[in-house]
């Protein structure tokens, strides 16, 4: 079986990316959280210098995402700075607050999760797989069981029902971003 450690710090994404492979690719929490200035201008450039910092540190294989929403009527505030906009309000609830703001009468509300997988084996092996899921900006904060921007991006299906992620975790477990990147890293690793 394919082990990775994650580049992360967050516990909680080592058990969703577990989840998420069925436990046909392994991956545990590093033994600690590591801060790597994520400089990269793209999701695959910050995937791969988390990737690296962590391979580098504790000599594994580690498994770094990067991921973002962007929004095509605000193309230079999201994307690969998601996480980072408005750092003086740390909430996301605040940060979806102006989104809706600043989205406010604006006709064109596409936009898309991507999340980047960089699976770091060695120097002379990376691997980068990619999922997106599209969608639009809703015009209101609706659900909790999501995090991030989910209460206010309403993904593209065939209900067309109007729900946003935060709304839809069951769908969301087999249809976001991070399971799409997650299965195509499978389909390489664990051909059937």
């Amino acid at each position: 079986m394919v082990e990775f450690i994650l580049a992360s710090g967050n516990a909680h994404k080592a058990e969703e990316f577990a989840e998420l492979f069925s436990g046909r690719i392994a991956v545990k929490p590093a033994p600690r959280g590591l801060n790597p200035d994520e400089t990269g201008t793209t999701f695959i450039e910050n995937a791969l210098i988390k990737a690296k910092a962590y391979y580098d540190e504790f000599g594994v294989p580690s498994l770094a995402d990067d991921s973002g929403l962007s929004v095509e009527a605000l193309p230079d505030i999201l994307g690969v700075l998601s996480a980072r906009f408005l750092p003086e309000k740390p909430n996301y609830q605040d940060k979806c607050a102006e989104l809706l703001h600043l989205l406010a009468g604006q006709e064109n509300r596409r936009a898309n999760f991507t999340c980047v997988l960089c699976c770091y084996l060695s120097p002379e092996e990376v691997y980068f797989f990619e999922g997106r899921v599209h969608g639009v900006i809703g015009t209101e904060y609706r659900g909790d069981k999501g995090f991030g921007y989910d209460p206010v991006f309403v993904p593209t299906r065939a209900e067309n029902d109007g729900k946003t992620l935060a709304e839809l975790p069951e769908w969301k477990n087999k249809n976001s971003h991070r399971a799409k990147a997650a299965q195509a890293a499978l389909a390489f690793f664990i051909p059937r």
